[in-house]
Parts: C-alpha cells; structure tokens; sequence
C-alpha cells in the first residue's frame, strides 16, 4: 500500500505529501542535501551555524523575534537540525494553520539575511553548544569514535565543528556555501498529517518555485582503511567511563541493511538483548547499554555504546567482545529471532503515529536516494531476514581489522589493545 505522493516543481524540488485522514496536526518539512559531509577542514561547522541563522531573520521578518512570535502565535512545534549528510527545517501545527507554516518555513529556507550583528550573537550561542557536549559524555562518545573510524575527513569531524572556525566564519562564507548547496535539485519539501489536499501544487509553488537553479556541488567521498583494532582514549574526570566498541560496516544502499539491523537488535537492542543481560543484568557494571547501526551514502558502522564502571572497563569490552564473536559461531535461536524482529517492527510503527515523525521517514529516504519504502514495506524486508544471513553477517563483520573502541573516561597512559580482539 502507498501511503505518499512525489511531485517534483519545475525547479527540480521533489514533494512528498504524506495525508493522514485522522491526523491532528500536520507538519511542514524541508531537507536539503547539506552538512557536515560537504564541508572543507577551514569551514567545518558551517552548515549547523547557517542553519541557526535561517531563524535570525529574513527579508520578510527581519528580526528573530518576528519568527519566534508568530510560530508561537500558532502554538507550533518548530525547530531545525543539521546531519552529516542533510540540514532540515520544520515546523508542526494544527491542520488549520497548514498555510501560514508553510510560508513561514519557505520564508527561513529561502529569504535568510544572515545580519552581520545577529551572526556575531550567534557565535556564542554555538560555541555554548559545544560546550555543552562537552559537558555530556554520553552524547560526546560518538564523535571520538567517528573521529577514530575516519580521522582527519569530513566523516570525522564534528558537527557543530571547532570553536576556531565559529568565531571565524563570516556573512560572506554562508552566502557561498548556500549558493553551491541550497538549490532544488537538493531539495525535498515533506508535507505529512492531516492537511487540506486542495490546489496544494499551486500553494507550494508559490513559495518555493522561485528557489534559484544553481549546480549542486558534491560532496567528497569517505575513505576508509583498517587493518587492525583501533583504540582512541579521551581523558576526562568523570564518574563513569562512556564507550563506544564497534565494526565498520557498508553503506546505506546496501541490502544486508535489514539483516544488519536485526543483529543490533538481537545484540542490544532492548533490555533482554545479549549485552543489556550480560553488561548490566549480569555484571551489574552500567546503567544505559545498546547497540545500534549508523549508516551512510557511502559508509557505515555497527556498535555498542555503554557508560560504565571504571573499575569494570576491561571486563565489559572483553564480555561485549564475546558476545560479537559468539553471535557469528553460533546458531541463532528461532524465537530471539523472532524477537528481534517483531522489537524492530513495533519499534518503528510505534514511531510514526505523529505527523513529524512519518513525514521525516519518507523525506529521510528521500534525501539519501534511497528507493522509498513504506512501513509495510520494511517490515516485510525485516521479517525476510533470516537467522543464516544475520550469522553470516557477523562472521564477515566482526574482524579484528574493523574493530574500534573509543572511550572517555579518566585513564590516562592507559591502553586496551591488549584485550581488543574477537
């Protein structure tokens, strides 16, 4: 069952309506091809820091508050984000207000001024941020292990990028990166919920048909090479050591991507997974455990990520470490199997009941170039799997020449290498 429509703009935008007959409230998304992975080492954090500005002004709202009241006028959810490999803006209402956010969301994409005055505000709002996540190991953990995994490349890099080039950066780079980055072609307008389908063509041409058709410049392709364990150790006193241990895996087009989320799933995926019982259930040495995949247009990874007792470390790398070694030596129980998958499956289904998380499903696959699947659809790629494939996997996986291990904790002169290895 097709649950969307794809319309592309003679501009080259591409559409994507998303009805949801009962919905409440509808969402009003844009993407666009543009972020950390199109970034050079001097501007690295420029695509996060020009999305803040989209919210700093426009021609037509000059000021951030003008933006911020009348959103909040509607009682909208809005915000926006910036990945790797794509920057999005939203804003969520009710059905009613459909036609002022999507002018309002067209206006920050399009119209953004970038005032040198609110610019140099906003550095120290960004270089807040960074701190910030330096202040949350948690969520720090996984930009020393992409650090790791790609080094000195945009794969590598942060996000937000360094403190240096934020207090660097001027009106002119942003006027330069939007012109290569933000055009049509680059584009995808997610419109989800409970929205009036009537003359929608003719509204959303109105606003975004005049996008300018300028040529999308790519981005650089991630290079890769391992050929044994990596260990990379972030000094920091702290009351837990955070981790992160895993595998490179492949990219996102590739069609073991089914079979590779199931066997995160069956490894951590919940709290009767493998490590969940055997890190926390058994050893009783940390609080949060999962793992999870993170998939690219031209790279990918498998891992684990816990925060856990000093004292334990050795201990539950070593017992993680067994438990990938073990999932590609043994025989895959039918009913974990089947746990694993019915999880995921319910997992994403549970998911999509509001208008912003079924509009970014689509769009998300969208703007990787993926086929676009519905849920049924995945669901049914996902019950495929079967439990020869995801042991094959492993075994193909877990090697010791993709095997990294990134941590922040207080170890100083110390090293794992010892213990890394499956």
């Amino acid at each position: 069952m097709k649950n969307f429509k794809k319309l592309k703009l003679e501009n080259g935008l591409r559409v994507l309506l998303i009805p949801q007959s009962s919905s409440l409230a509808t969402t009003v998304a844009i993407l666009v091809a543009a972020g950390s992975a199109y970034e050079t080492k001097k501007i690295n954090g420029l695509s996060h820091f020009l999305e803040h500005m989209c919210f700093k002004g426009t021609q037509k709202r000059p000021r951030p508050i003008n933006i911020a009241s009348e959103l909040d006028g509607l009682g909208a959810q809005y915000n926006a984000f910036t990945g790797r490999e794509f920057t999005s803006y939203f804003a969520k209402v009710r059905n009613q207000s459909f036609e002022q956010i999507l002018e309002i969301v067209s206006d920050l994409y399009l119209n953004p001024v970038f005032n040198p005055a609110e610019i140099e505000t906003e550095r120290g709002v960004i270089i807040e941020e960074i701190n910030m996540y330096e202040d949350a190991p948690a969520q720090k953990i996984q930009e020393v292990f992409n650090e790791l995994l790609y080094g000195n490349q945009p794969a590598g890099w942060s996000i937000a990028g360094t403190k240096e080039n934020i207090r660097r950066l001027q009106r002119k780079d942003f006027m330069a990166y939007r012109k290569k980055h933000y055009v049509p072609s680059a584009t995808v307008l997610a419109i989800s919920g409970g929205f009036e389908k009537k003359n929608i063509l003719t509204k959303i041409n109105n606003h975004l048909l005049s996008l300018p058709q300028n040529k999308k410049e790519i981005k650089p392709k991630t290079k890769e090479f391992q050929n044994k364990p990596q260990e990379l150790i972030k000094y920091k006193e702290s009351d837990q050591t955070h981790l992160i241990l895993g595998f490179r895996a492949f990219p996102v087009f590739d069609k073991r991507r089914f079979a590779l989320e199931v066997l995160a799933n069956i490894l951590g995926g919940g709290m009767s997974s493998r490590l969940f019982q055997k890190i926390r259930g058994e050893l009783g040495a940390a609080y949060y455990v999962h793992a999870s995949t993170d998939l690219y247009t031209d790279h990918g990874s498998i891992s684990m990520a816990a925060g856990v007792d000093h004292q334990k470390m050795g201990k539950v790398v070593e017992a993680s470490l067994n438990e990938f070694k073990k999932i590609g030596e043994r025989d895959i129980d039918i009913k974990e199997l089947k746990k694993a998958k019915e999880h995921l499956i319910g997992h994403l289904f549970l998911t999509l009941e509001s208008s912003d998380e079924i509009g970014y499903f689509y769009a998300g696959q969208e703007i990787l170039g993926l086929k676009i699947l519905t849920p049924q659809q995945i669901a049914k790629k996902i019950q495929e799997v079967t439990s020869s494939e995801v042991q094959c996997l492993a075994k193909n996986l877990f090697q010791n020449k993709g095997l990294n291990l990134a941590l922040i904790g207080p170890f100083k002169n110390k090293s794992f290498q010892n213990i890394l290895k499956v």
